[in-house]
Order: structure tokens, then C-alpha cells, then sequence
């Protein structure tokens, strides 16, 4: 599966290729990018196994996430994209697009993650049609909660999932 090159004004989203392994890990090790995102540092196996994954979902499903690269510097800032992931959680929402994102923490607050996210979901209703998408943000990600609000997405439900609180919110076609 070739996975599709999405170019925004200021940023380059991409399929992840081995050399990113290296930035993956350091990204999710840091305290700062994970802790409304899991909780705590991924260990490198644990970073290894969730960058596999990552190219799981391209190859077993079509899509998934694209490493975000800034065009002025050429850097790796983060990821976004549509995931499959059949979580243990209710309300459930299988067979829904779930739409992600984590950035660094020198990339947040300057609009990056909004410009990436309106780009994948621009894709995705071209994958996927007018349909219903998803995303799940910890309740105290007060930044996230304002970027899903701008991109269409209202809550639906709190709920917990891995014995932590989440917001689940929904975009309706």
C-alpha cells in the first residue's frame, strides 16, 4: 500500500519510514507528550511495538498515521491520522474512524496539529465518505478538547478506558 503524501502550507504528513524510529521513541518517552496520551513514557519496546503498529494499519486497513515533518526545518514534529483500533471501552465505537494526534512539545501552540488534522480529515471523507468519526481525549487535555471542538467534534459521552477518564467525541456527517 503506498501510503499518500498530504502537503498543508507549512507541514508535510508522510508514512513513517524506519529512519523516523529514532525521533518516534524520544517523542514518546517524553513525560510531557504522553501524559494525556496513555499516561506515562513509552518505553523503546513499548515505542517499537506502537510504531509497528503504525504501519499495521496502513498495510492491513488503508489507513493510519502520517509522521507530521515542518517544511522550514525538515523535522519530525509528530503524528496524526485515522486509527482501527477496536478499543475495550464503552459506548463502543468499532468499524468508526478514530482520529488522533500528539505533537512535541516545542510544536504545540503554534497551530500545527489544527493544520494537519483539517488536511487528514479532508482525506478521510474522501476515504471514508460523509460518516461519522471519532476521537478520545483526556478531560484534562483542555488545548485537544479546543481543537476537536474547531474541527467539528462534540462530546457524546465520558467514559473510562484503561481505568482512566476520557471524553469521547463524535463528528457527524
Amino acid at each position: 500500500m503506498t501510503i499518500p503524501i498530504l502537503e498543508t502550507e507549512r507541514l508535510i504528513l508522510r508514512g513513517h519510514m524506519l529512519e523516523d524510529f529514532p525521533a518516534y521513541a524520544q517523542m514518546w518517552a517524553d513525560p510531557q507528550v504522553t501524559r494525556f496520551i496513555g499516561g506515562s513514557p513509552l518505553s523503546e519496546e513499548e515505542a517499537w511495538a506502537k510504531f509497528l503498529r503504525v504501519a499495521g494499519h496502513w498495510a492491513l486497513l488503508g489507513y493510519g498515521f502520517w509522521s507530521i515533518v515542518e517544511k522550514a526545518s525538515g523535522t519530525r514534529i509528530g503524528e496524526a491520522g485515522v486509527l482501527g483500533m477496536k478499543r475495550d471501552m464503552e459506548p463502543s465505537f468499532h468499524d468508526v474512524p478514530e482520529l488522533g494526534w500528539g505533537l512535541l512539545p516545542s510544536a504545540q501552540g503554534q497551530g500545527f496539529a489544527g493544520e494537519a488534522m483539517r488536511a487528514i480529515l479532508s482525506w478521510a471523507e474522501t476515504r471514508f465518505g460523509k460518516v461519522r468519526m471519532v476521537c478520545i481525549i483526556d478531560p484534562g487535555n483542555a488545548p485537544s478538547l479546543r481543537l476537536a471542538a474547531k474541527l467539528g467534534f462534540c462530546e457524546c459521552a465520558r467514559t473510562m478506558y484503561k481505568g482512566e477518564p476520557i471524553v469521547l467525541l463524535e463528528r457527524l456527517p
